[in-house]
């Protein structure tokens, strides 16, 4: 058999295939968080004058994969094969934070972390959970993440912080689930932002 004789071959098969398949190839759909700072009223003066640097937001194993997460039961995680996020959760959340905090004014300037310039205080942080919940009452989705926040100079833990919100989905499609874990991230920075301003009221 020649080579000519088997491209031929194999291109035959392959059309064959896709006849079979109704003719379509199924392309992936990409979807991004949207998760604006919450409004603040500004205040005169910083609570901590200084420099805070943000660390990019860790990201559990199950969201590193690029595609959206769902749950069937507590212990079973699924992967959607054609619903994908168009940028890494873990780092629109980082510059979610990174809005929310400069909005809060708890600091005089907030930065990225970039290894190379001074900070006063450093945080860190996981995205811990982002993922669609079929167990239980309905359809819901849980955005979980924790954070520390350190002073650079002394080495010390001034804020531990950790938040877990879970929404119901309104609209059933895709577009409707991301909106649903949009909302809750936000809601999930909005809680450690508001517990390290409690933290640090006293400082």
């Amino acid at each position: 058999m020649t080579t000519k004789t088997m491209v031929s071959m194999s291109a035959f098969a392959a059309a064959l295939l896709m006849a079979g398949c109704g003719g379509r190839i199924r392309y992936p759909s990409y979807y991004a968080l949207e998760v604006p700072p919450t409004p603040r009223p500004s205040a005169s003066d910083a609570r901590l004058p200084g420099t805070l640097a943000v660390r990019r937001f860790e990201a559990a194993p199950s969201l590193r994969q690029g595609t959206i997460v769902y749950r069937q039961a507590p212990t079973e995680i699924g992967f959607y094969d054609y619903h994908r996020w168009a940028a890494e959760p873990a780092e629109t959340v980082t510059a979610a934070m990174i809005d929310s905090l400069r909005s809060s004014r708890l600091f005089s300037f907030v930065r990225r972390y970039d290894g190379q310039e001074r900070q006063d205080y450093l945080m860190s942080g996981q995205l811990e959970r982002l993922e669609e919940i079929d167990y239980g009452s309905g359809v819901q989705v849980e955005a979980k993440l924790s954070a520390e926040l350190v002073n650079v100079r002394d080495g010390t833990t001034l804020w531990t912080g950790k938040a877990d919100e879970t929404m119901s989905v309104g609209n059933p499609k895709v577009s409707g689930l991301v909106a649903a874990m949009s909302h809750a991230a936000q809601k999930s920075i909005d809680r450690l932002v508001a517990g390290m301003e409690t933290q640090l009221q006293g400082k």
